[in-house]
């Protein structure tokens, strides 16, 4: 490895070697990293100086890539923060390998090199002194010379050094086009040793290759590397990418002008250039393995139903969206059925051996739920809380098994798959974990594998979207039935689609049961009761119940504060819940000062604060300790049995040092391990957004409603928060949001054609 690497940073080449003659010089070894901005570079650092007594000065600027440890020479300005004092601003920096024994054990020990910890870093530099890191870079076979080194770890820490090598000869690279950290690990990750070149001559490969880049980083680094601003790969990158944030928004397709106008603005390029670039893209790709082509374009009606509109299409969605109608058609027609005794059952026996089995009488409504879901091939369940959709499903289990009939229950979460066990004494899992979804996204299970099934029950299913709907039907064998429960009236999945409220349209031949009639045991919670008020457009009562509270603060970053304390202290306080466990914060959005992002910050610091015997890793501006409540944020089926899933919630059970990992124990009681490298997956979870509950039930939910959330408040979305709640439900916030909130009915569907191609409008089958 070579003494000495320059970290440029994307300065003019002319222009910085001008401006360096009148920058200050700065050389000291970097301590810790306090903040860094994984999207700008931006970082806040310590480092030593040399001064002794523990002295550490604060540096900021675009530190891309140094790591604790290593021995910086680094060019600025100093000057001074109003609150935090001296500090030097680095406008670039150079990396020299430590020339010390104590140098060279912090550099080390620091983490940079994988299977080294602050242990191994001492006994090694005590062994071999001076000649530590030529030993590791020449003849790391030598390291088993060290007491406790075998050879799997020896041959562990010498690829990991060369990976280290490898990825920071990338780095260099990259940093001069401005690409931070964590994306330049991905990227090298990915590419490997032709990082560079596909960096130079394929940027905007990246946005679909590397999770974590978009259409606008590879298009700020296509910048950066040459490519001109109105290249036809550009715009047919800038088209992809519009349609991608839109399905990200929940649309399916979107259409052909509106997309236009999107591009147009996005790009900032003449109309012509992106209708010609449209379509190329529609035409098949002689170039690619597949030959597919790059949107696909179909007349479907708009959202003036009676209006038709060329909706273009991702592939993906498109191929899904005529796939999952073809096939629950196919279901609703075959003349198999693996539940023949109920063809001709006398259902007054059998509904008077279920009063007896289960103790209650079923209403007339879920009679007919029952009687659907057992004799239809494939129904939909609907209904509010307290109306009995969770008795009604344990029925149709019930029934089902007496007629010895092979029962399959799914969720799309962890939590909602526990809670379905719980109902029924049956197993269940995520749809995920029955598909056995493999590395890339393909099912173990599908058409050509079916699932051993003659009753597949899949609640919660609001949250299902286009894709994972599709691939759950495939895997339906013909004659099984199929049963979707959900809450319509609850947000739509949070992927792109909506499938049970396309099940449920007028004209579907989807048969359908909603349950209506609030149950008396029901109508005693203030919960079930604010839910129905909310949905139907009125206010919730929040005066006189002993489970349901508003907390009144108009001020956004004060209702921020309360919300902590409510959580974290009060409502332990007073009904004995646990804050990790049982108490979940809902926000309607992500940012502001009582938004999930700042909320998260303050939760951590009053649930699990920095002590000394606590470990904890900072990655990025943030900080996981043990006894976090985290959540993944992508999907990624590498990990884990059957791959971990956005939403997917867990507690940091452990964090190795040496090893460079976190581990997470998930709700559904897999431990799932991260290296360090791989943190920008998870986010903490003491506050989620609302979209991000879906499926989810907690104890308790406390909800900031404030006027810095306004464009966010909607119906649909305050009804789904509460419905998260089985026992407690803590308003903080001001009535006006409240208000807002309450009449606030979303705007317009989704761009899907999922009913449409239902009522045979387009066909097809993949």
């Amino acid at each position: 490895m070579a003494k000495q690497r320059t970290g440029a940073q994307g300065q003019g080449q002319a222009g910085a070697q001008a401006g360096a003659r009148s920058l200050a010089v700065l050389e000291g070894v970097l301590e810790r990293i306090t903040y860094a901005n994984e999207d700008t570079g931006y970082t806040v650092a310590r480092v030593d100086t040399g001064r002794g007594a523990g002295d550490l000065l604060t540096v900021v600027g675009a530190l891309l890539g140094a790591q604790a440890g290593e021995s910086l020479r680094m060019e600025g300005r100093w000057g001074s923060h109003p609150q935090y004092g001296k500090q030097f601003t680095v406008e670039n920096y150079t990396t020299v390998l430590p020339a010390t024994i104590q140098g060279i054990r912090r550099y080390l020990g620091s983490g940079l090199v994988k299977g080294i910890g602050p242990v191994f870093a001492d006994r090694i530099t005590q062994h071999f002194g001076l000649d530590t890191l030529d030993i590791i870079e020449q003849e790391p076979a030598r390291l088993i010379e060290v007491p406790g080194l075998g050879p799997k770890r020896t041959k562990r820490i010498a690829d990991a050094w060369e990976e280290q090598k490898a990825i920071k000869e990338v780095m260099v690279f990259l940093q001069s086009v401005e690409v931070s950290t964590s994306i330049a690990v991905r990227i090298y990750k990915k590419y490997g040793d032709a990082s560079i070149g596909v960096v130079k001559n394929q940027p905007y490969r990246l946005a679909a290759d590397v999770w974590g880049i978009g259409f606008l980083t590879a298009d700020r680094i296509a910048q950066s590397v040459g490519i001109p601003h109105d290249s036809r790969e550009r715009v047919k990158a800038g088209l992809q990418y519009a349609l991608s944030q839109s399905a990200d928004q929940g649309n399916c397709y979107l259409p052909e002008e509106r997309l236009i106008a999107d591009a147009v603005k996005l790009l900032q390029v003449d109309t012509g250039l992106v209708i010609e670039c449209l379509a190329e893209l529609a035409e098949p790709d002689a170039d690619s393995d597949s030959g597919d082509p790059g949107v696909v374009r179909e007349r479907v009606p708009g959202e003036d139903r009676d209006q038709a509109v060329t909706a273009v299409y991702l592939v993906p969605f498109h191929r899904a969206e005529l796939s999952l109608s073809a096939q629950l058609l196919r279901l609703l027609r075959t003349a198999d059925d693996r539940m023949p005794a109920f063809r001709d059952v006398d259902w007054g026996k059998a509904l008077a051996w279920l009063s007896r089995r289960t103790g209650a009488e079923l209403a007339p409504e879920q009679e007919e739920a029952v009687k659907l879901a057992l004799t239809r091939k494939v129904a939909v369940l609907t209904g509010g809380p307290g109306c009995g959709k969770s008795f009604t499903v344990r029925s149709i289990v019930e029934l089902a098994r007496a007629k010895k009939a092979k029962v399959v229950l799914a969720a799309p979460t962890g939590r909602a798959a526990k809670r379905l066990a719980e109902l029924t004494g049956a197993e269940a899992s995520t749809v995920h974990r029955l598909l056995e979804l493999k590395p890339g996204g393909d099912a173990a299970y599908d058409k050509e594998r079916p699932l051993d099934a003659d009753l597949v029950v899949v609640d919660e299913a609001s949250m299902l979207d286009l894709l994972l709907a599709n691939k759950l039907v495939k895997a339906v064998p013909p004659g099984a039935h199929l049963l979707f429960v959900g809450d319509v009236d609850q947000l739509p999945s949070v992927g792109a689609g909506e499938v049970l409220r396309d099940m449920l349209a007028a004209d579907s031949p989807v048969p359908a049961v909603r349950l209506t009639r609030i149950f008396r045991q029901a109508q005693e919670s203030g919960v079930v009761t604010n839910a129905h008020r909310i949905n139907a457009g009125e206010p919730p009562l929040t005066r006189g119940l002993k489970d349901f509270f508003l907390f009144v603060e108009d001020d956004t970053e004060e209702a921020g504060r309360l919300t902590v304390d409510v959580a974290a202290r009060r409502i332990p306080a007073k009904f004995g819940l646990d804050p990790r466990r049982d108490v979940q914060v809902l926000a309607p959005m992500h940012r502001g000062p009582a938004g999930a992002g700042t909320l998260n910050g303050l939760l951590q610091q009053a649930i699990t604060p920095a002590r000394p015997d606590l470990p904890e890793k900072r990655f990025g501006g943030r900080v996981f300790r043990v006894g976090d409540k985290v959540t993944q944020i992508r999907n990624n089926y590498e990990k884990g049995a059957n791959g971990v899933f956005n939403g997917t919630v867990g507690v940091v059970t452990s964090l190795d040092g040496d090893e460079q990992t976190l581990t997470v124990l998930t709700d559904e009681d897999e431990e799932v391990v991260y290296d360090f490298d791989e943190l920008d997956e998870l986010a903490h979870a003491y506050a989620v957004t609302i979209h991000r509950s879906q499926g989810s039930e907690y104890p308790c939910v406390v909800i900031p409603v404030t006027t810095g959330a306004w464009m966010m408040l909607q119906r649909n979305l305050l009804y789904t928060a509460v419905t998260r709640a089985k026992r407690l439900v803590v308003l903080v916030g001001s009535r006006r949001a409240l208000g807002q909130a309450v009449r606030t009915v979303s705007a317009g569907r989704r761009c899907t054609a999922l009913d449409f191609r239902l009522t045979g409008g387009g066909s097809g089958e993949f």
